[in-house]
């Protein structure tokens, strides 16, 4: 009787070994090279920027330094903002009659009215301090 149980643990020992699949951890993953063909490309249509208006954008504030040329200005509500912006021609001309006279001085108010792609100024408007 002992030795038919011993038989019997032995035969339940080697079924469950055989049963019992290896650690694929050990074993190298054997796959196919992955074959990439020559296709033309997948042509998506580019992101197109929205129109902006073509309406002028309003800039309020203190000239810091002015020519024929440019206008650099710091915002009226905020000290930190300082901008410079290009005089479009008209505008470089009116500027010219302006330094004539005297010019604009740090600290005048002006009113610009520019394009909001190129930055250049169209119209501005404001009362020149007297010259020194």
């Amino acid at each position: 009787m002992k030795r038919q149980l011993q038989i019997a643990c032995a035969c339940a020992l080697i079924l469950g070994a055989m049963g019992v699949s290896r650690a694929m951890a050990q074993d190298p993953i054997v796959t196919a090279p992955i074959i990439v063909s020559e296709v033309a490309p997948i042509i998506v249509s580019a992101v197109k920027p929205k129109p902006k208006p073509t309406g002028l954008a309003k800039f309020e504030g203190t000239v810091m330094h002015a020519n024929s040329v440019q206008i650099t200005v710091k915002a009226m509500g905020n000290d930190m903002s300082i901008q410079t912006f290009p005089l479009s021609e008209m505008a470089s001309a009116k500027m010219q009659q302006i330094i004539d006279k005297g010019g604009y001085q740090y600290g005048d108010k002006v009113k610009l009215e520019y394009d909001p792609q190129s930055l250049r100024v169209v119209k501005f408007k404001g009362k020149p301090s007297k010259s020194l």
